[in-house]
C-alpha cells in the first residue's frame, strides 16, 4: 500500500475552512470514542445516502451520477468499516440524536431547482472537509489501529469535498463563492457555539454536554 501524503491531502481543506477544531472538542472525543465512533458510522450511512438522493434528483447529469456512485460506494464500505470496528471492540450500534450541525446549513437551502441542487452540493462539500480536518485533528491521539483507519480516510474525504465543490460550480448559473462563504460563515458558527450534544459534527461541547 502506497504510503499517504498527509500534509498534501489536508492543506487544501485546511485553506477551505475558515476555522480549525477546538482542542476542546478534541478532548472530550477522546474521552467518548464509543459515541463518535457511532455517529462516524452514521455519518457514513448518511452520507450514502445524500449521494443516492443526488443521483435520483439529476438522472440526466451524467458527472454528477459517476461521482456520486463512485462516493456512495465509497462511504457505504466506510460504514461497514466502522462497523467492523464498533463490533470488534464491543460496542452496539445505536440510533442518536443528531447535533444541529448539517441543519444549520440546510435551513438555507434555496427552494427553486438550480439554487437547490448548488446549495446542496455545497453543503456536501464543507462536510466532506470537516470530516477530513476532524479526522486529521484526532488521529494522533487515537490508537494505532484506529488513528489509522481515520488517516486512511484522509484521500477519499479530501477528494470528496473538491468533487462536490467543483459540480456546485459546473450546476450553477453564476459564481458559487458568495454562496460557499455563507455557508461556510453558517458553518463556523456551528462549529465554534457551545453544543450541548458531542457528534463527529459538533460545536464546542458544553460543561453537561450528551452523549
Amino acid at each position: 500500500m502506497a504510503k499517504i501524503d498527509i500534509d498534501a491531502l489536508i492543506e487544501p481543506v485546511l485553506e477551505y475552512l475558515p476555522n480549525r477544531t477546538p482542542d476542546v472538542w478534541v478532548d472530550m472525543a477522546l474521552e467518548n470514542q464509543e459515541t463518535i465512533l457511532i455517529d462516524h458510522a452514521t455519518n457514513e450511512l448518511k452520507a450514502a445516502q445524500q449521494a443516492m438522493t443526488l443521483m435520483a434528483r439529476n438522472p440526466l447529469n451524467m458527472d454528477i451520477q459517476n461521482k456520486m456512485s463512485r462516493l456512495a460506494r465509497e462511504e457505504l464500505v466506510h460504514y461497514e468499516q466502522v462497523l467492523k470496528i464498533l463490533k470488534k471492540r464491543g460496542i452496539t450500534f445505536r440510533t442518536m440524536k443528531a447535533s444541529g450541525y448539517a441543519y444549520n446549513m440546510a435551513k438555507h437551502i434555496r427552494p427553486d431547482n438550480k439554487g437547490k441542487l448548488t446549495d446542496n452540493l455545497i453543503i456536501g462539500s464543507i462536510i466532506e472537509a470537516r470530516s477530513c480536518e476532524r479526522f486529521h485533528k484526532i488521529a494522533p491521539s487515537l490508537d494505532d489501529e484506529l488513528g489509522q483507519f481515520y488517516i486512511s480516510l484522509l484521500k477519499s474525504e479530501s477528494r470528496h469535498f473538491k468533487d462536490y465543490l467543483t459540480l456546485a460550480q459546473k450546476y450553477s448559473e453564476e459564481n458559487i463563492q458568495d454562496r460557499v462563504e455563507f455557508f461556510l460563515k453558517t458553518e463556523d458558527e456551528s462549529i465554534m457555539q457551545p453544543d450541548p450534544l458531542l457528534r463527529l459534527h459538533s460545536g464546542v461541547p458544553t460543561a453537561d454536554y450528551r452523549v
